[in-house]
């Protein structure tokens, strides 16, 4: 990219951003203070050197400052200030995500507008080859420079459609190459190129202003126009002189004259963009139940909120409410109505009328002018005003989803931004083992019976124990006997592994009852066998876990490939203790090539978005919390399920992630940063994008070598800074 485009896209992205029009936190936003100049430094930092999102937001902060901030952030911050203790937390980068956004979308737009340019000349020539009238080649000639001017301008995917909307109706498709002697299927010929055939373009000249400088008044008030001179003949003697096999009388010919006017005025894009930005600003939208609603919406159905709205203005909608309304229409349970307010319409007619009626008073003058009031007429009422309803309903759409999509984030964001279990302070050997020694447990009806599983600190499978009678409520003596013999065996269990925490998989009632089970056993440990309670056993916490992770792995095939002729009740408490241990990293597992993650329950209403859109949000979201954990490559190459976040490091993607995955397992142990560019074959790039976020540490097989490790190798310092 040139510095010319980068500075034309980056105040592009200042408007967007700074508008409004982009949902950054939720609520509406418009008090960033974002700095033009960041935007345009960071354009530079992706485009040109190549750098990733978190790259930049770790080690190029000082250039773009004012792209790094949150308000959300802060006020968490402001909350935590009187904390002395408080430690750095993780940051979404919101702003600079919805730059990467901007930037795809500026990117296609522009795109988009290329290829329309070149089609545009080609059809242009076309055009002009087959009509040999002097006068409607001159008009052709001023409509086709004034079309590729508005193409120039257009700043939005909408505004290019209005301005594909105006050069297709002058320049219809169906034409195209009918001189060239090929075979063509019949075209359906809409009722304005009849009208054109017929020679009424010469009629609708005459109504006055034409649609381009009926837009140029709308849109600069002041313009100066010449005074509208009315023709001295009536407009049926002037139709008169057009009549013709299809057009036999002088009202037929008036007739399609206004219709063309009509939709010339109603596709000029300078004439929409006023009529949509006085109907975006003062349309509103009311909702009344239906036969069929009044009867299936009670006050506690999904749709009661929004049965009965009464004129809501359209930006004042800034939730997914929209999503309902929509889902309701589509099942007949509501009617939605929009419409402008009575002033704001009469304030628009009047508007039009001012600038396109005549102020002659003569009688022919008059009969113009209702010729005029009946184009604008047709040309709000029968096109404008329902192609801006579509907009608005589109418009609402996508700032629903926006939304959703946002609240979707942050429910992601509250599950993998969470730290790993800390183990109590009094541990001895805390310096030891990273991770807690956790063991997981899921409760089972019988079939499956209620299952054990102990985790050392690296999340492997130590051992596990079925134990079908430890919830028994049975009085009889054999039930007692057997729920007996399972306590003892649990007992027994948690002696011998000494777990750090418990964790429980909360999925009913039970669950409670088997919680107190639980704490029965440690008290009995302790008070008979004192001395086989290891000093982490002292304060034995057991702690609640959300089972709907560990059922996505327990049915998963990454789940199969990692514990192989495992039962389906074991995965899942596998699972459950490896997110007490490394939240992310359990995470990350199921993002793999089926993405099982998409399956995840994380708002009520996220049916409204598609599986593209979630994962293009879970990729956002574990790309920023992976980046500033980090990942210790050591400790992954001996464990598998560890090198899940690998994908989402800055640089690398899944493909690369796959072949550095295979490449450090072969080797077993890596020494040094630099090996990843020499042993490991990063390529220069992508290893100055990833290389801070691998972490080179004494873990795994590593623990025991006595080879030199560089301790800034296990910080998030960049080699570019080394010394």
């Amino acid at each position: 990219m040139d510095e010319e485009s980068i500075i034309e896209e980056s105040n592009w992205m200042h408007k967007q951003l700074t508008s409004g029009a982009v949902p950054l936190f939720g609520k509406e936003r418009t008090d960033l203070s974002i700095n033009k100049d960041d935007i345009m430094r960071f354009l530079d930092l992706t485009h040109v050197q190549k750098l990733d999102i978190p790259f930049i937001a770790m080690y190029r902060k000082e250039q773009c400052l004012s792209l790094l901030q949150d308000p959300e952030q802060h006020e968490v911050d402001d909350v935590d200030q009187e904390k002395s203790d408080k430690k750095p937390t993780i940051k979404w980068h919101k702003v600079l995500w919805a730059i990467r956004d901007l930037d795809r979308k500026w990117l296609l737009l522009q795109k988009r507008k290329s290829g329309l340019q070149s089609h545009y000349s080609k059809r242009f020539e076309e055009e002009s080859r087959r009509i040999y009238d002097e006068t409607r080649l001159n008009l052709n000639q001023q409509l086709f420079e004034s079309i590729l001017k508005d193409l120039k301008d257009a700043e939005s995917e909408r505004e290019v459609d209005d301005v594909d909307a105006k050069f297709n109706l002058h320049f219809p498709p169906g034409e195209v190459g009918a001189d060239e002697g090929q075979y063509k299927r019949p075209k359906r010929r809409s009722q304005y190129s009849i009208c054109y055939k017929a020679g009424l373009w010469e009629v609708a000249s005459k109504f006055g202003y034409s649609a381009q400088q009926l837009g140029s008044q709308l849109s600069l008030e002041k313009l100066p126009v010449d005074e509208l001179e009315d023709p001295k003949e009536t407009p049926e003697e002037m139709a008169s002189n057009f009549t013709c096999a299809m057009f036999e009388t002088s009202q037929s010919v008036l007739k399609g004259a206004r219709h063309m006017a009509a939709l010339e005025i109603s596709c000029e894009p300078s004439v929409k963009k006023y009529v949509r930005n006085v109907y975006m600003e003062n349309a509103v939208v009311s909702t009344s139940p239906t036969p069929d609603g009044k009867i299936a919406i009670d006050s506690f159905h999904q749709f009661a909120g929004v049965k009965w709205l009464r004129e809501k203005p359209l930006n004042k909608f800034e939730d997914a409410q929209w999503l309902l309304i929509q889902k309701a229409e589509e099942e007949k349970l509501l009617q939605v109505t929009f419409k402008l307010p009575e002033k704001i319409m009469d304030d628009l007619i009047k508007e039009c009328n001012e600038r396109y009626l005549s102020n002659g008073v003569s009688k022919s003058a008059q009969q113009w002018n209702e010729q005029r009031k009946q184009i604008l007429n047709d040309a709000l009422f029968g096109f404008l005003l329902p192609s801006m309803e579509k907009e608005a309903r589109s418009l609402l759409a996508s700032g629903a989803k926006n939304w959703l999509l946002l609240e979707y984030g942050k429910g992601l964001w509250n599950k993998v931004s969470v730290g790993p279990y800390q183990k109590k302070e009094n541990d001895i050997n805390s310096e030891e083992e990273a991770a807690p020694r956790v063991m997981a447990c899921c409760w089972g009806p019988g079939k499956p019976a209620t299952t054990f599983v102990m985790l050392d600190s690296s999340g492997e499978v130590l051992d596990v124990l079925y134990t079908g009678s430890l919830t028994l409520r049975s009085q009889n003596v054999n039930d007692q006997q057997r729920k007996k013999n399972d306590q003892q065996r649990v007992l027994k269990f948690m002696t011998d592994h000494q777990p750090h925490v418990v964790v429980l998989g909360a999925v009913n009632l039970s669950c409670t009852r088997l919680k107190d089970d639980i704490y029965e056993i440690i008290f009995k440990m302790v008070e008979e066998n004192p001395r086989d309670v290891g000093h982490e056993m002292d304060e034995l916490s057991i702690v609640y876990g959300d089972e709907s992770l560990p059922r996505l792995y327990e049915n998963s095939r990454i789940s199969a490939d990692q514990l192989p002729g495992t039962s389906g009740i074991v995965k899942r408490a596998v699972a459950l203790g490896r997110y007490l241990q490394n939240p992310l990293a359990m995470v990350a597992t199921l993002c793999g090539p089926e993405k099982e993650i998409l399956s995840w329950k994380l708002n009520p209403m996220e049916n409204f978005l598609t599986a593209d859109e979630k994962y293009s949000m879970i990729e956002q979201v574990l790309v920023d919390v992976a980046n500033q954990v980090g990942l210790d490559v050591n400790l992954a190459a001996s464990h598998e399920w560890l090198f899940a976040p690998l994908q989402f490091i800055s640089g690398i993607g899944s493909r690369k992630a796959a072949s550095l995955q295979r490449s450090l397992v072969r080797v077993g142990t890596i020494f040094s940063r630099k090996d990843f560019l020499q042993a490991h074959g990063l390529g220069k790039k992508v290893f100055v994008n990833a290389v801070a976020f691998l972490r080179v540490r004494r873990s795994g097989l590593a623990a025991n070598s006595s080879q030199f490790i560089d301790l800034l190798d296990d910080t998030r310092i960049h080699p570019e800074s080394y010394l």
